[in-house]
């Protein structure tokens, strides 16, 4: 067994981008179906590691940057967002939460009721829907646990992280296919609506660009630390409360806080070039460790019915986003983005859903209501309503009676 420390696994994640972009811009099957570079390269890595556990060679890295990368992340959203245009994308905002919420309901229902008809538990149903493909590692072990010392399910913490990889790797394949098509039909004749030149802004367009001096840097880097601190600190304190919610949760809504604050009181102005430069060097590397990292293995090691529920949940995934999220979004270009987002998110996690938006909007143009709703939603309210609906099911009567 190899294991790589800190800085052995800085130097595999920068080449896993490397090779990522280096994929994406040779392979006319990756670049036209907008595969984010961090997916093309992390899943090359990972089927390289599964290839030579067959060797019986195991390579394993330290993720411990993985989590504060992700972390700093968000802190960049919650410094990107200002009032003024939370406002603005307030209505979008609610419609988008009520596709979100189906999604959530109908990926429960066809869960249980596919583990029942193939003769499995049905909180194998359960775990393998909104729990771990909306909700990622982190829900899925906290109700792995749950599952297994409340319920008694055997084995319920690792099938919920196999199915948690398998949405993860999942999120971030089908997002581009399904925005490519959709967009085929927003070009058709009659479809595209008149309006204003777009500009891109943010994350927007990650390779674009931008004068950076070392003094704003810095300023940036102090306010994402600081972003970090006070979020994971106010995190302790409403931990086993009633408002307990998750870190990241807690660190973009300090980014938002220290945002308008300073801006309100004519403190400072942050610099959205920087946040965004920052953001997504943070978004790159953390996708590029989780995906190198993934143990494919726990996958093949999934029985067959398990398989067939995920498989089905990842078509029906598609299809809402198609045929749900697109139209009930207003059916035009925006729609279009928001649905390869809702894919990330639906079957993976937030970040994922920023990475296929990205790679729709560097090919076709921007989109900045997309990147106002998606990580509003992805980080403020699905975990709160996926905690409500997961509730809900487990009040069924046959759970109960468990």
């Amino acid at each position: 067994m190899f294991q790589l420390d800190f800085y052995g696994t800085l130097v595999a994640a920068s080449l896993v981008l490397l090779l990522g972009r280096g994929l994406v811009m040779r392979v006319g099957f990756l670049r036209a179906y907008n595969i984010p570079e961090p997916v093309a390269g992390g899943l090359v890595v990972a089927l390289v590691l599964l290839a030579l556990r067959g060797l019986e060679v195991e390579v394993r890295f330290d993720t411990s940057l993985q989590t504060p990368l992700m972390l700093a992340f968000f802190a960049t959203i919650g410094l990107s967002a200002d009032f003024a245009s939370l406002k603005k994308g307030g209505r979008v905002v609610g419609v988008f939460l009520m596709a979100v919420t189906g999604l959530l309901l109908f990926q429960n229902a066809m869960g249980i009721g596919l583990a029942k008809a193939l003769g499995l538990d049905p909180l194998m149903g359960l775990l393998t829907g909104s729990i771990t493909l909306a909700g990622g590692h982190g829900t899925g072990a906290a109700w792995g646990t749950v599952f297994s010392e409340k319920f008694g399910l055997a084995s319920a913490s690792e099938l919920a992280m196999a199915s948690a990889t398998f949405g993860l790797v999942l999120g971030g394949l089908i997002g581009g296919p399904v925005a490519r098509l959709l967009i085929k039909r927003v070009q058709s004749p009659g479809c595209l609506e008149t309006e204003k030149p777009r500009v891109p802004k943010g994350f927007e367009q990650p390779n674009k660009e931008r004068s950076i001096t070392p003094f704003s840097f810095i300023e940036t880097l102090a306010l994402i630390a600081v972003s970090l601190l006070a979020g994971t600190l106010l995190n302790g304190q409403l931990h086993d409360t009633a408002f307990e919610l998750p870190t990241f949760v807690c660190v973009l809504f300090v980014g938002v806080v220290l945002r308008n604050g300073l801006s309100a009181l004519g403190l400072y102005q942050v610099f959205e070039r920087e946040v965004s430069v920052l953001g997504n060097v943070s978004l790159s590397l953390f996708l590029a460790i989780a995906l190198m990292s993934l143990k494919l293995w726990d996958l093949a090691s999934l029985a067959l019915p398990i398989f067939i529920i995920l498989a089905a949940q990842t078509l029906v995934m598609a299809l809402f986003a198609i045929f749900v999220t697109f139209r009930l979004m207003g059916g035009h270009y925006d729609a279009a983005v928001l649905a390869a987002g809702h894919c990330g998110f639906g079957l993976g996690a937030t970040p994922t859903a920023i990475a296929n938006m990205q790679a729709v909007t560097q090919r076709y143009g921007p989109s900045q209501i997309a990147f106002l709703v998606v990580p509003m939603v992805g980080a403020f309210f699905i975990d709160i309503i996926n905690v409500i609906v997961i509730k809900l099911y487990l009040a069924l009567p046959f759970f109960a009676a468990a």
